[in-house]
């Protein structure tokens, strides 16, 4: 079992990106990192720092169940493409991040580009 986000334009041949639970999970550690905090340490997530603590437009990425439910809307999707896109560089120059993490990142930038594009929303199933 997994979880599958990709764009909400009825088209089953559009882009997606797929990752298990537990890799969805570690992608997600690696983001909040690349923003300065540790995803452990916030509410919901074992810890007690509440999310109004931190500033990043990865919140409604990053801020969510593992459960696979759930949407982002076209105006997230497109407040988040550009602060991805800068990660995914970033990731490029670090030798000790798994590469799985950068593939899944680039792959993601182009599907959020798309729900960007259609103005339709990215679901998580």
């Amino acid at each position: 079992m997994g979880l599958t986000l990709f764009p909400g334009d009825g088209d089953t041949s559009s882009p997606d990106v797929a990752w298990s639970y537990n890799g969805f999970a570690a992608f997600r550690q690696e983001l909040a990192r690349a923003e300065g905090f540790a995803l452990s340490e916030m509410r919901g997530f074992g810890g007690d720092r509440p999310w109004s603590d931190v500033s990043t437009v990865l919140e409604p990425l990053l801020d969510r169940p593992d459960d696979g439910s759930g949407e982002l809307s076209p105006s997230e999707c497109a407040a988040i493409l550009p602060r991805l896109e800068a990660i995914v560089d970033q990731w490029r120059t670090e030798v000790d991040l798994p590469r799985a993490h950068i593939d899944a990142a680039q792959q993601l930038t182009v599907v959020l580009r798309l729900c960007v594009s259609k103005d339709v929303e990215l679901l998580f199933l």
